[in-house]
């Protein structure tokens, strides 16, 4: 995965050396967590100044760390106050740019409060309008929705106030910058993300100041109000927001149906897409079918019905739309026998030092991970914050353990008392390792543990996905599933599907128009000629 440059120049602020280490740190965690991840569209960022990045927040912790880890430039976060209070997390939230915010219902005293918040509305609005660029969720809360939570009016009052201090030091108007931030599933290990930055939000003219303070409160209350609600329409937007998981899955199916298909007719080749592909297909299925459900019922209906009847029948023989696709006309044994040649192939580098060294460096805390992870699932925890507390975790497991590791294998090999000192001390040359620094030998095992564990996962995905190949091979060489039918069926909706797409002015299209700010794309959805 490749990470965004950072913009240059006099008028964005320098990073310093604590905010690097930090991003270097949720890079590297972020580049661990998920095997795939894309960040695309960076050409709709202003090369002049201060931005607003806001997202929806599915996923607890791993929003903001993603975001981090993705966006250029130096960022400040919003953040719940009492965060800062943990010890651990608030030093490193703080590190990485955070910044506290302290919410009214949070607090006794409500008055002190809101004049906490206005002074901080007031200093964020001033980096902003210097060209300072700040990541915020406007939904003010994580959650486990698959619609987009009401947004708050914060994020409309601190570009209020950044674009009347940019107008006064004569610099370039902030702008606003949604982010659709997209996961197969965030809240497990090795799924694969997507990062896409939308194009800069149109806001209305800004109220020009009067004398009168209630008729400047009454004006600025209209705006932050039309603001907000643009911002509620353009997250939805960009997060590709549903009234359920359903729904969203249904979609997810329906645009790779879409995509096998018209590679089928194309004659090309079929291969996975990128998960940023996947996600803009996402966007034109989502936006077509609103549309059509609106304007053609009936088709839309009958589209549904014959789509979850197949997808339910896959589902039971444990099938995707792709395995079907992509199924060979005569699955032949020169096929089977390579895709065991390449898993074989693949199980033997796993069995080497790489491998070794991270089931010792990275086993046991995963293991500690995951029985902690469904202690906290039997308690009811909240599914919105899972993925939060696996990522905590594992911040203080891995190195706790790291620690222990490499002190218990510096003990061993250079400790009088250690059996395996005696055993080393029986050979000249392997003499020569017990004479080592152990600050040295501590340091080196220290490094090693993360290292190997990194290179263990870039050999377990090839195992994985020969694994996945090997399983495909064998169920497309089983007999007692009607392959004809299964592909007459997915044929049928595919072809449906792309009627009715090509009859339509899609995302994407040559002729495709981007709605306006605060509205959705079925907006822009049209009938060709």
């Amino acid at each position: 995965m490749g990470w965004l440059k950072d913009p240059i120049g006099k008028s964005h602020p320098k990073m310093g050396f604590t905010y690097r280490l930090m991003r270097r740190f949720t890079r590297s965690l972020m580049s661990v967590w998920f095997r795939e991840l894309d960040i695309v569209d960076n050409e709709n960022l202003p090369p002049e100044g201060g931005l607003m990045f806001i997202a929806w927040h599915p996923s607890g912790l791993i929003d903001p760390m993603l975001l981090h880890a993705s966006l250029p430039g130096k960022l400040s976060m919003l953040a719940k106050h009492t965060l800062f209070k943990i010890p651990l997390l608030g030093r490193l939230i703080r590190s990485a740019g955070g910044l506290p915010i302290e919410r009214s219902k949070d607090s006794s005293d409500k008055e002190e409060s809101r004049k906490k918040n206005a002074q901080m509305v007031s200093r964020v609005g001033g980096e902003i309008a210097q060209g300072g660029r700040l990541l915020l969720f406007p939904e003010g809360k994580t959650h486990a929705g698959s619609a987009v939570s009401r947004a708050r009016s914060g994020a409309a009052r601190i570009m209020l106030d950044a674009i009347r201090k940019a107008e006064e030091y004569g610099n370039a108007k902030p702008k606003v910058i949604p982010v659709g931030l997209h996961y197969s599933n965030s809240n497990k290990f090795r799924e694969r993300g997507a990062v896409i930055l939308e194009r800069p939000m149109e806001l209305p003219t800004i109220p020009q100041l009067v004398e009168d303070s209630e008729v400047q409160d009454s004006n600025d209350r209209e705006w932050i109000k039309e603001v907000t609600n643009s911002i509620d329409s353009e997250l939805n937007r960009a997060s590709h927001s549903k009234t359920s998981w359903k729904d969203r899955h249904l979609i997810w199916k329906a645009r790779s149906v879409v995509y096998a298909e018209r590679i089928k007719q194309s004659g090309g080749k079929l291969k996975k897409p990128s998960y940023s592909e996947s996600v803009y297909g996402a966007r034109r299925m989502r936006a077509g079918w609103e549309f059509v459900s609106k304007n053609e019922p009936e088709k839309s209906d009958r589209i549904v019905k014959d789509s979850i009847e197949h997808f339910s029948e896959l589902e039971s023989i444990g099938l995707t739309p792709f395995d079907v696709a992509a199924k060979p006309e005569k699955p032949s044994l020169l096929g089977y026998i390579k895709a065991i040649s390449i898993w074989i192939w693949s199980a033997a580098w796993m069995l080497g030092l790489v491998t070794w060294s991270a089931v010792i460096g990275n086993v046991p805390p995963y293991q500690a991970n995951y029985l902690l992870m469904w202690y906290l699932k039997k308690g009811k925890i909240s599914e919105s914050i899972l993925g939060t507390m696996k990522v905590m975790s594992s911040i203080i497991l891995f190195p706790l353990w790291w620690i222990i590791a490499s002190l218990s294998l510096t003990w061993l090999l250079l400790s009088s008392s250690s059996p395996v000192y005696s055993l080393l001390n029986m050979h000249w040359l392997l003499a020569k390792l017990t004479l080592l620094n152990p600050i040295l030998v501590f340091l080196i095992f220290l490094v090693w543990w993360p290292i190997s564990g990194k290179m263990h996962l870039k050999l377990y995905s090839k195992l994985v996905q020969s694994w996945r190949m090997l399983k495909r091979w064998k169920i497309w060489r089983d007999d007692k599933h009607d392959w004809n039918s299964l592909q007459q069926k997915q044929n049928s909706i595919g072809e449906q599907l792309i009627s009715l797409g090509d009859s339509l002015v899609l995302p994407g299209d040559p002729d495709w128009v981007e709605p306006n700010t605060g509205s959705d794309d079925i907006l822009s959805v049209k009938y060709r000629s």
